[in-house]
């Protein structure tokens, strides 16, 4: 099952492991069970380390737990964890078999002090690309802590579990049987929800934190390069982010960033982090902006954020990029996680075999219906325009199968549910104002993006789309105030313009300091 080269690549790293490991896999006659035994047997003949039992009588089939002899660990894998999945797979073998986590020594402690029983059930696809940081910081939860328990489950392999909960996102998360959350959560983001005194220690830290001269507010590519620039100069520099690297978590495929041909989002998006992190940069996760004071008369900028936290700066870079357009229309919010999905590569798994729609006609959208033909029974693009906006290659593709129904001219009216999860659309041909009604199971919004803007209105000057308008060296109308990014007026939001944006706003951010005042 694993090639010559990855099991070179995972031998390598196995040799890490210290202490022994077992494996109890819990099988049946199916196709899928032998599947897994043998990929756990290629795994077993790596280190003599690892032992493997097939006797295990997990209800879950196939499935396997790890643990580690004497110890009281309670980590398990239901399917077989290969695609994103597979890094989540080593991470908890090393983990397992006492390679030490390169999470913060506080954190650490944090796990190991938790009180209580934790449960933990993830459903995850294998082509989800925001699935594996949730796997794998509640599987180190595990290791860490006997009071924390987790299951990472396939849905596409246990469908029927999958229905009797209702699932239509992942990962979905569930804490002692009820919902946890939805979509890609961080080691330090779980840690927040189920130890509700984190937010307030961590407030209490940055509000102690000196000025910076420099303050990022977002932690995307724009975010990543202005504060690379400007720790570079030398100047105290702070980043505040909702969470590191930004939309481009969620994005799968990335193509054309110069000098790198072809790459994932999270992938990129730890490098982004591990970069600034090679400078003297004061990084602050888990932050969401929600205020912004500006100075006058050369005092300091305030930006106040929603854990409770402030801090000052003596010049600002806004760089809180944009967020998934919503088509605002009845249904939308109700269906939202039942239905309705805004990432095809996460969810679309999870309606293998059912009909489903595509809003949006631009590159993303036919995109997102020639991915989706692949796995579903039928898919319905539906276009606002006369025609479709996507390349011409695109377009062809999409007109090639047959599974696939374009409809131009289409306003979408009304998202339709029985209560529990979605089983229709409405929308309105625009020819001849006529409602038509379509039956299916899942609806993907793809029409672009909205600036991350409405906690700066009144402060900085906005444009009628809501991006921050800026000058040709990144500066607002608020003098010491810069943006950069897809948050702004910049025309093309492409990753490689956001990263030379943040670099420009640095660059000009530090000229301001050094021309009004000295840095800190």
């Amino acid at each position: 099952m694993l090639d010559a080269n990855l099991k070179a690549q995972l031998k390598t790293y196995l040799e890490r492991v210290t202490q022994p490991i077992e494996i109890v896999a819990s099988l049946d006659d199916g196709a899928k069970s032998r599947e897994l035994l043998g990929l756990l047997r290629e795994i077993a003949s790596l280190t003599p380390l690892i032992s493997l039992s097939d006797t295990g009588s997990d209800a879950r089939k196939p499935s396997f737990s790890l643990n580690r002899p004497g110890a009281d660990i309670s980590l398990r894998f239901a399917g077989i964890p290969m695609g994103h999945e597979f890094t989540s797979l080593v991470l908890a073998l090393l983990q397992v078999g006492g390679h030490p986590s390169k999470a913060s020594v506080e954190t650490l402690e944090q796990i190991a002090s938790l009180k209580g029983e934790f449960n933990f059930e993830t459903y995850f696809s294998l082509s989800c690309q925001n699935c594996p940081d949730v796997v794998q910081a509640l599987n180190l939860m595990a290791v860490l802590n006997p009071n924390v328990r987790h299951v990472a489950i396939d849905g596409a392999l246990f469908q029927a579990e999958v229905d009797a909960r209702q699932v239509m996102a992942v990962p979905s998360v569930y804490l002692n049987g009820e919902n946890f959350g939805q979509g890609r959560m961080g080691l330090e983001e779980i840690l927040a929800k189920i130890d509700t005194s984190t937010g307030e220690r961590q407030a209490e830290k940055l509000n102690a934190k000196d000025a910076f001269d420099v303050l990022v507010v977002g932690g995307g590519p724009a975010g990543s390069a202005a504060a690379i620039y400007a720790a570079r100069k030398g100047i105290r520099t702070g980043v505040a982010a909702e969470r590191f690297g930004g939309q481009v978590l969620d994005t799968m495929a990335i193509e054309n960033f110069i000098s790198v041909q072809e790459t994932e989002g999270p992938k990129l998006a730890v490098a982004l982090e591990e970069h600034v992190k090679q400078y003297d940069v004061d990084i602050m996760n888990l932050q969401r902006a929600q205020a912004l004071i500006p100075g006058t008369h050369g005092a300091l900028h305030e930006v106040r954020f929603a854990s409770g936290a402030s801090l000052k700066a003596r010049t600002v870079i806004l760089a809180t990029g944009a967020r998934w357009r919503e088509m605002n229309v009845p249904g939308e919010k109700d269906y939202r996680n039942r239905g309705v999905a805004y990432c095809p590569h996460c969810d679309g798994p999870l309606f293998k075999g059912k009909r489903v729609a595509v809003i949006g006609g631009g590159n993303s959208g036919v995109e997102a219906a020639i991915d989706l033909a692949g796995i579903v029974a039928h898919v319905t693009l539906l276009e606002f325009d006369g025609q479709l906006r996507a390349d011409a290659v695109l377009q062809r593709k999409l007109h090639s199968l047959p599974n696939v129904t374009v409809i131009t001219s289409a306003l979408t009216t009304e998202v339709l549910g029985d209560g529990q999860k979605v089983n229709g659309l409405r929308y309105k041909d625009r020819n001849s104002d006529e409602l038509r009604d379509i039956a299916l199971e899942g609806i993907f919004v793809q029409i672009g993006l909205l600036p991350n803007t409405d906690w700066l209105k009144g402060t900085v000057e906005l444009s009628p789309r809501g991006e921050i308008v800026v000058d040709s060296r990144g500066e607002t109308n608020v003098p010491g105030i810069f943006a950069a990014g897809d948050v702004t007026t910049v025309p093309y939001k492409q990753i490689v313009i956001a990263v030379g944006e943040g670099a420009k706003a640095s660059l000009a951010a530090f000229d301001h300091l050094i021309r009004t005042s000295a840095p800190a």
